[in-house]
């Protein structure tokens, strides 16, 4: 055979070799490369799944609050409560903050509720509140080292009474797992004030109420919204006030107007709910045993109940339900 045939037969038979292996090369691949990607599509399936099961037992979930969309913990177990007009709401539905305020602690209707509870005094250092491990934090919109507060735990921020109480225990109902109990108040509560308006209103009449705290300045006037009693007084059992107290203090929407006491005459009713004011050191005989004071139809009828500065500054369920019985045998008294 010539030389250059030869040489044509060995280059064809190593063509066809480097072909061959080639081919096993890439078959050996393809189903390495088909392994794994079982492999893969295998361990794919499983962060899938685990995502899938994360979501449907997913441990925290979007609130609505005053500072905006807070992803809060579904079930909270340690509040920390920095409102103190705040905290009946939470032991109105069986929840138990791990630390509150001094105020609250010193409400005499919280009495026996806040047992191991922790009282962080007046103004708590975020160091104080970290050391009781919160996983959720209550305060007011605006207040000071929120953005603190939020390097803690979730905080969410409540608009001092833009909501009224019943629109409120539902929300933190919602915020807490404890819808059914917020509800359940709620009714509970609506049974109550169906039971004791037709009586009260028939014991009132058309007597005004008015709810006067004196304080360094005069007096404030108080409606609806600012506690004292205003919500079952004017809200539930309907009665008005006298008609400039009416016009400033409830019509007005503001809950309360500041007055001196020479205009005391003009906003004082047939019957009048009284404390002295607990945010001041002023001597509330000055407005007591003033002439004006004395010379007040209320008065002079003895139709002057006093409030406890202490407790009754406050709107939460537990304070209003304790409220409602003083109220409205005072009320009843009248007839």
């Amino acid at each position: 055979m010539h030389k250059s045939s030869r040489l044509y037969i060995l280059l064809v038979c190593l063509l066809g070799i480097a072909v061959l292996l080639a081919a096993c090369g890439q078959s050996t691949g393809n189903s390495s490369s088909s392994g794994q990607g079982e492999k893969n599509n295998t361990s794919g399936n499983v962060p899938t799944a685990s995502s899938s099961n994360a979501s449907d037992s997913a441990e925290t979930f979007i609130f609505q609050a005053g500072n905006g969309d807070v992803e809060v913990p579904k079930n909270p177990q340690r509040i920390v409560d920095l409102t103190n007009f705040y905290t009946g709401y939470f032991l109105a539905i069986g929840v138990k903050p791990v630390g509150v305020l001094s105020g609250a602690m010193e409400n005499p209707y919280f009495a026996g509720k806040l047992d191991e509870t922790e009282d962080l005094g007046v103004d708590p250092s975020p160091e104080k509140i970290l050391e009781l491990n919160p996983d959720l934090i209550i305060t007011f919109t605006g207040s000071e080292g929120i953005d603190k507060l939020e390097q803690i735990a979730p905080v969410v921020a409540i608009d001092y009474g833009k909501k009224n109480y019943k629109d409120q225990i539902i929300d933190f109902g919602k915020l807490t797992g404890k819808e059914k109990e917020a509800e359940d108040w709620v009714a509970g509560w609506k049974a109550k004030i169906d039971d004791l308006k037709p009586k009260v209103q028939a014991a009132v009449g058309d007597k005004t109420v008015s709810i006067l705290n004196p304080y360094s300045k005069g007096l404030y006037v108080f409606g609806h919204n600012y506690g004292r009693g205003g919500e079952i007084i004017y809200d539930e059992f309907g009665l008005k006030a006298p008609p400039e107290a009416q016009k400033e203090a409830i019509d007005s929407g503001t809950g309360w107007a500041s007055i001196s006491l020479e205009k005391l005459p003009e906003y004082a009713g047939d019957i009048i709910f009284t404390c002295p004011w607990a945010g001041d050191t002023s001597d509330p005989k000055i407005v007591y045993d003033s002439a004006i004071w004395k010379g007040l139809p209320g008065v002079k009828a003895g139709h002057v109940f006093q409030l406890n500065p202490h407790s009754d500054t406050y709107s939460d369920p537990v304070s209003l339900e304790a409220q409602l019985e003083f109220i409205s045998s005072s009320l009843l008294s009248v007839q």
